[in-house]
């Protein structure tokens, strides 16, 4: 396993993991909901802030590598559906807005490892509208887990509105890589 700065950067995107979770686990004593809130939002931010610095870092020092290509977006993809999971428990989120999110990462991640298998990844490699999705809901997550008014702006309203965009673009690119994929599944279910 290789090791370089872009990697421990994902690596600690993942610890940053039960970090998130455990801030609204401490004694009440300790911070108040407000303050857990903005620790919360600190953290993600900062795993954000990691998921492109390591890929500009990988680029840019030439430390690009099959282990940190398959590591980034699994770390992603963990901390997104954490912080679903705590905003639901939170009831700031829709159990069928995380479900149809966290759904779909496993879902096209199933896809992807599929295709890839058969030498096919290239009619599911990621599109625009993956990219649009992703940022709605790296937008709508932190403000839903700061969920107080900030500089005159109602996070709850934008976050509410954004976490519903990206569960429509969502959708939406589930739809479009499926549909990309489906000739190579018909074929190889014909060939069964």
């Amino acid at each position: 396993m290789p090791f370089n700065i872009p990697i421990l950067l994902t690596w600690l995107r993942i610890v940053a993991i039960p970090l998130l979770i455990a801030v609204y686990y401490l004694p009440g004593n300790w911070a108040t909901l407000p303050e857990r809130n903005l620790i919360a939002t600190l953290i993600f931010v900062a795993a954000a802030l990691t998921d492109w610095a390591d890929g500009y870092l990988a680029r840019r020092l030439n430390q690009t590598s099959a282990f940190g290509a398959f590591l980034d977006p699994v770390a992603d993809k963990l901390m997104v559906a954490a912080a679903l999971i705590v905003l639901v428990q939170l009831g700031r989120v829709d159990a069928i807005i995380a479900t149809i999110i966290i759904g779909r990462e496993i879902t096209i991640s199933a896809l992807r490892e599929w295709m890839a298998k058969i030498g096919a990844a290239r009619s599911v490699a990621v599109s625009m509208l993956g990219k649009i999705k992703t940022v709605a809901q790296m937008a709508a997550i932190p403000l839903l887990l700061y969920y107080d008014p900030a500089f005159d702006l109602d996070t709850r309203l934008y976050g509410n509105g954004l976490i519903w965009i990206a569960a429509l673009l969502t959708l939406w690119s589930m739809g479009y890589y499926l549909q990309k994929a489906w000739p190579e599944i018909l074929r190889r279910t014909q060939e069964n």
